[in-house]
């Protein structure tokens, strides 16, 4: 039934269906108006279960043309048909049994582009959450799992390829210029992972050897002509699966993997079980159409789908209350694989600045859920940063309670006990307290309550004493849902720093539980205290954001000053620059509400110059520290009376202040950050064009910065550096000579790649002014 009438589901009304479908069956006898579909399903009755319990399967929009139990027909007394559902009313008393179904579709008609679909002359699936009721009836829900066989017929002209899930089972030629090909997945898996591809595509082969020694035929399935341009993909992909081996101990499992990437798939990329289906902007690139972070978001996303193998498709969700099992846990392991290619420090300072802009608000609006919903109306409104980044986070504090060592035994234990099955969060929770010994009843409200908690914290140092004191209390706001909240287990990351940037030693400690630089607070309140501190150290709070949470903490500006020039944590070193900037900003803004020209303190200009100078640091991130709190995000700390003009005024006089205060460095250290060798999209490499452009855009802002981002333009080798020139142009100098020439030139050189001109289109929708709007009124029309 579908799952958009205003019926609301609930967790608690969780019951196993009374029937299972261990073996499915699928032929497809494609054509674009007229597409027959024939199940053979292996119906099997739970035990207990009643013989007259009716069987009822989902459909959605279905025309059914035949049912039959085994090689009889059903007479129209025995079942009841509807689009969107079909009830067997009185199934065979034996305990196991074969219903077959035909049905009739049109993918060409198919708008909705869920379930089969033809678009572009390819056909192609979306069958998450509940795609798979508009191919055929079935019990589609992810706690039925099934092994698929499946057998596609397509006129070869029309469809040369046709792929689906598992491995190659046969195939060969028919009457009349039709063909077929089988395939066939022995490992069981719910519907909403059955894929079909059929279409006239090319194909990107190469192979991976396992660490059992097993050969898998790789293969990336792009538009003709296109190959070349998945090389990168094919790259991560491989490098993903030696990874999933090494971190996780999870090796390939089927003989084939497969990557089909068309434009019109509608779901961003998709982890069918051996046959990956992506919209192509998340394959496709190439020094002259994808930036750095394209290079990079690719590499990800690549990575997130083909984890789902183990977490996800092996391990499933027992229902959909369950999302975050496998998406959170899969976020968490496509960013541990991001850290480990490239900079972690950098990837986990993005991993925060996207939690907070897009989750926190989640969690301080009307539709405020826990990481866990316990109901819903509509299952594809579950797709949320909740579940999917706030979810990340609650496993990486898990790990962060256990510790590396354990947590790995932990996840060995879970891929052990829940191979084959669909899983529930209990199930995972269960292997951590099982294999460290710990109880996490606590911390599992992570999963069970809505709302980011607060923690407020003061310290004091008596010199006396050498008594070092914190005060610890959360909350945690109440939410729509919950005006009453019960107090989370938070695992507090810290460090006390000395004069000299090192670590701080105390002789013992009291008033919390400490573990490896870890305060875990349970209760309201907490006083800590430290004995055998001699000097008043700077406290760093929260590093590697080890929680979620957000902090109202006591600090002065010299601490600040002190930690974002030597916290030995890279994150906390970025969090107190930014907030530094983010605390002179929202005085910029309060002064120019006032009347009053905004003025910044040589010292907050200067410390700007002395981190993109410091050798010692990676490029990208010098990078990121330099890019200044957007918008957004002084909005968001605002809270109220906000005015976006005097925002963006506040952040132009600072970017002004800092370029001024910097000239000459920023420009010598633009110049030698020129790349003089060929183009690489690796991760070093990437970092150094980041901080070149960083400071190509703080230039920009002093005289003559029309005609240094022109020049950036016209030498401009690859697509990150001709963005970057056209952005700034556009952004800093609307209108300019220098900005009208490199956008027709742009467009000039792109006009016949879609997703480049995307990058065109997106940049003057978003140039600052008045006149924008009819701009891209004009653009579009």
């Amino acid at each position: 039934m579908r799952t958009d009438t205003g019926q609301v589901f609930k967790l608690e009304d969780y019951r196993p269906n009374d029937y299972l479908i261990p073996e499915t069956s699928l032929t497809f006898r494609l054509s674009p108006e007229s597409t027959r579909v024939t199940a053979v399903l292996t119906i099997e009755r739970r035990d207990g279960v009643a013989v007259s319990a009716p069987l009822v399967l989902d459909g959605d929009g279905l025309t059914l043309l035949r049912v039959a139990i085994g090689d009889s027909d059903l007479a129209p007394a025995d079942f009841l048909a509807t689009p969107d559902l079909l009830t067997i009313v009185k199934p065979p008393a034996t305990p196991r049994f074969q219903l077959l179904i035909e049905t009739e579709l049109a993918p060409a008609r198919n708008e909705a582009l869920m379930g089969l679909y033809r678009s572009s002359n390819v056909y192609c699936t979306q069958c998450e959450a509940e795609g798979f009721r508009r191919i055929t009836y079935f019990l589609d829900r992810p706690d039925i799992l099934s092994i698929y066989t499946v057998r596609i017929e397509a006129q070869h002209n029309e469809a040369p390829l046709l792929l689906s899930n598992g491995n190659p089972a046969g195939s060969g030629d028919l009457a009349e210029g039709w063909h077929y090909a089988v395939w066939h997945d022995p490992f069981p898996k719910p519907s909403y992972l059955f894929a079909l591809v059929a279409g006239a595509l090319g194909k990107l082969a190469d192979s991976f050897t396992t660490m059992s020694g097993r050969k898998v035929e790789l293969g990336i399935y792009v538009e003709p002509g296109k190959e070349p341009l998945a090389s990168y993909a094919m790259d991560a992909l491989k490098r993903s699966m030696r990874w999933d081996e090494e971190a996780f101990g999870r090796e390939y499992d089927l003989d084939v993997f497969n990557i089909v990437a068309v434009s019109d798939f509608n779901m961003g990329a998709m982890e069918n079980k051996g046959l990956n289906i992506f919209n192509d902007k998340y394959v496709l690139a190439d020094q002259e159409t994808a930036t750095d972070a394209d290079f990079a978001n690719i590499e990800a996303i690549i990575a997130h789908e083909y984890f789902h193998n183990w977490t996800g498709n092996r391990i499933t969700c027992r229902d959909w209350f369950q999302l975050c099992l496998k998406e959170g846990l899969t976020v968490f392991r496509d960013h541990e694989f991001s850290a480990d290619q490239r900079s972690r420090a950098v990837k986990r300072i993005a991993e925060v600045r996207t939690l907070r802009a897009h989750q926190f608000p989640e969690d301080q609006g009307p539709l405020a859920h826990p990481v866990r919903p316990r109901r819903y109306r509509e299952i594809n409104n579950f797709y949320t940063a909740t579940v999917y980044e706030k979810g990340s986070e609650v496993v990486r504090m898990i790990r962060t309670i256990v510790g590396a060592e354990t947590f790995r035994a932990g996840m060995d234990l879970y891929f052990e006990r829940h191979d084959g099955q669909a899983a529930t969060i209990e199930d995972f929770i269960k292997v951590f307290e099982d294999v460290s010994g710990r109880d996490l009843s606590q911390f599992s409200l992570w999963y069970h309550q809505a709302g980011t908690p607060n923690l407020t914290i003061s310290s004091a140092h008596n010199p006396a004493s050498g008594e070092f004191t914190l005060e610890i209390e959360q909350s945690v706001p109440p939410t729509p849902s919950e005006s009453r909240k019960r107090l989370m287990h938070i695992p507090l990351a810290f460090g006390l720093v000395g004069a000299d940037g090192k670590p701080v030693a105390w002789r013992d400690v009291e008033g919390a539980s400490v573990e490896d630089g870890v305060i875990h607070i349970r209760k309201r309140r907490h006083m800590v205290r430290f004995s055998g501190v001699a000097e008043r150290p700077a406290l760093s709070l929260n590093r590697g954001f080890s929680a979620p949470v957000t902090l109202s903490v006591e600090q002065k500006a010299d601490d600040q000053f002190f930690l974002a020039g030597h916290d030995s944590d890279a994150f906390s070193r970025w969090q107190a620059f930014n907030t530094l900037l983010t605390d002179a900003l929202i005085a910029a803004f309060r002064q120019i509400l006032g009347g009053e020209q905004p003025a910044f303190t040589a010292r907050l200009t200067g410390l700007a110059g002395k981190i993109a100078g410091d050798e010692t640091l990676e490029p990208a991130y010098r990078a990121l520290a330099l890019a200044l709190p957007g918008e957004a995000d002084i909005a968001r700390d605002l809270g109220r009376n906000i005015d976006p003009d005097a925002i963006f005024e506040g952040r132009q006089a600072l970017a002004i202040a800092i370029a001024a205060a910097n000239r000459e460095m920023f420009a010598g250290l633009y110049d030698r950050l020129a790349d003089k060798d060929a183009f690489s999209p690796d991760a070093a490499s990437a970092g150094r064009r980041a901080l070149r452009n960083i400071l190509l855009d703080y230039l920009s802002l002093l005289p003559g910065g029309a005609a240094l981002a022109a020049r950036h333009f016209q030498s401009a080798t690859n697509m990150t550096d001709r963005a970057t020139a056209l952005t700034v142009l556009a952004l800093r100098h609307s209108g300019s000579p220098e900005a009208v020439k490199a956008l027709a030139d742009f467009e000039a050189k792109y006009a016949h790649d879609a997703l480049v001109m995307d990058k065109w289109f997106q940049i003057q929708a978003s140039v600052p002014g008045p006149q924008t709007v009819e701009a891209v009124r004009a653009l579009t029309s």
